[in-house]
């Protein structure tokens, strides 16, 4: 069994709502956080330091872009470079795991940049936590969500010629930090999946929580609170309230 010798468990979650932000910028920051972390679990580990690891998680939503993971098919991106300055989308390949996806306004981003030294040390686990924390995030309103076999992320109607991706997930992890997460749509503009094969999947549409729900906008900012307080539950965090900017 693995001891812990060094800084004692730290179960805060420092939030941080970026708002609008570009794709780049996010990651840049994101991988500032990481790096930070990372180094400080090395120095740790030699003893040069005895402090607790930082947790994060981000908030934001990007303006169109497409981002294909480092296993994913350049082939599931449909539309050339021309097309997507047509469309006003920029497009990264990226050092997540997944294929092909798509965040835009109306999306709910997440992004915990977490020590899962903290928690658990069980990248499964933690991908099935965060698909929890949807699936009972959309259960408040109403929608029966749950996983698909195989595919990670969260689904409706598995299992029938009516299935449908709403939440698409993928992530980094390097000595127990994480980084990347998930993407909820809830207003999407859902025309852009439209341009790519969503994840690889082919066959498999993909749905928003306001074309479930009929409505013309649903309240981001109070989805926001029922993952959070999903997240606070399920890993047993603490949510550092104050939102800050980058």
């Amino acid at each position: 069994m693995k001891h812990r010798t060094f800084a004692t468990m730290n179960k805060k979650v420092h939030l941080q709502d970026l708002g609008l932000k570009d794709y780049k910028e996010t990651w840049d920051f994101q991988e500032l956080l990481f790096q930070k972390t990372v180094h400080l679990k090395i120095k740790n580990r030699r003893q040069e330091t005895n402090e607790q690891t930082p947790n994060h998680f981000l908030f934001v939503e990007h303006p169109h872009v497409f981002t294909l993971g480092k296993s994913g098919d350049i082939n599931n991106l449909l539309v050339d470079k021309k097309k997507l300055e047509e469309k006003d989308a920029k497009f990264y390949k990226i050092n997540r795991g997944g294929d092909i996806t798509y965040h835009g306004p109306g999306q709910i981003v997440g992004y915990p940049i977490l020590d899962l030294d903290n928690f658990f040390t069980d990248i499964h686990k933690y991908l099935r936590l965060l698909e929890e924390m949807v699936i009972l995030t959309l259960a408040e309103y109403g929608l029966k969500a749950e996983r698909s076999e195989g595919e990670t992320g969260v689904w409706l109607d598995v299992g029938t010629p009516f299935a449908r991706k709403i939440c698409a997930m993928g992530v980094r992890a390097s000595r127990w930090v994480t980084m990347h997460g998930f993407a909820l749509n809830v207003n999407t503009d859902l025309g852009y999946f439209d341009l790519m094969v969503p994840c690889g999947i082919k066959d498999k549409a993909v749905t928003s929580m306001n074309v479930e729900l009929g409505k013309r906008e649903v309240d981001m900012e109070g989805v926001k609170q029922k993952l959070l307080r999903h997240f606070e539950i399920l890993f047993g965090a603490d949510i550092e309230k104050q939102r800050t900017s980058a």
